[in-house]
């Protein structure tokens, strides 16, 4: 889990004072499989961290305000369970954005699983957005990339699920676009129900409240000019909410930035 203190206050966490910065976090999944570590999201990496304006931008360090500890890297927590950055062989990310990818090159040796329309857009950013979210200097080591279309089979009410290369077929894409162009979740097959990793498909936590759904009025914002599609966004989220009302005790869904959602997650 890595930490920021978003500009906007009560109007991005729901509570506080407007002028006071609110808590965020980032943070990814470690999935130990026969193929090796798996690793969702990478989050920001060492090389961010110490050259924060130059590989995230002084835009973005400013709005944020990352915690810049390479102790809440990916790489760094899971040196202290024991492995090494090598262990892990497979990367899926939701997403390219600057603060799910930044890691990479903390593993140079592991196979990067994402959506094509995403690698599209990330390696060619036209538009002012892209280019503050998409950083190319983040993958400039090259990393092995393995693309995938949207295809496959139905999960849980999703269409076109699909498993990857070389992965176990308990880990699944669920494309979730709208936020960017090649957006997805990724659900993980535990012994007793799935958990599904649903990136930036929202910020907040009551988004998918099966009745009432709420977000702070600037988290909403956030959300609404970063999105490539926000029709397709609020269908994804409608759909998220779906798989709360009807599949509850079978599938347990968390986003990356809530940190209520995440300290709850973890009880």
């Amino acid at each position: 889990m890595q930490r920021f203190g978003v500009i906007g206050g009560r109007l991005v966490s729901g509570h506080g004072s407007l002028f006071q910065r609110a808590p965020l976090v980032s943070h990814c999944l470690l999935v130990e499989t026969i193929s090796g570590l798996v690793l969702v999201d990478t989050g920001l990496g060492l090389q961010d961290i110490e050259h924060p304006r130059r590989r995230l931008g002084s835009g973005f360090v400013f709005l944020a305000q990352p915690h810049l500890d390479p102790d809440e890297t990916a790489v760094r927590q899971i040196e202290r369970l024991g492995f090494s950055r090598n262990d892990v062989r497979h990367i899926i990310v939701t997403h390219l954005d600057l603060d799910h990818a930044g890691g990479l090159s903390d593993f140079p040796a592991a196979r990067v699983h994402l959506l094509e329309e995403e690698y599209a857009a990330a390696m060619t950013p036209t538009s002012f957005t892209a280019r503050y979210r998409y950083r190319t200097c983040q993958w400039q080591h090259e990393p092995s990339w393995v693309r995938y279309q949207v295809q496959g089979e139905r999960w849980f009410g999703f269409e076109c699920v699909r498993q990857m290369e070389g992965l176990p077929p308990e880990i699944l894409l669920v494309p979730l676009k709208g936020h960017t162009h090649g957006h997805t979740g990724v659900a993980v097959n535990t012994k007793n129900s799935w958990l599904l990793h649903a990136g930036d498909a929202y910020y907040y936590r009551g988004e998918i409240a099966p009745n009432k759904p709420c977000c702070p009025l600037g988290l909403a914002l956030v959300q609404r000019l970063g999105a490539v599609d926000n029709w397709m966004r609020r269908g994804n989220q409608e759909r998220l909410r779906q798989l709360v009302r009807e599949h509850n005790q079978q599938v347990r869904i968390f986003s990356a930035h809530d940190p209520l959602e995440f300290e709850d997650f973890l009880r």
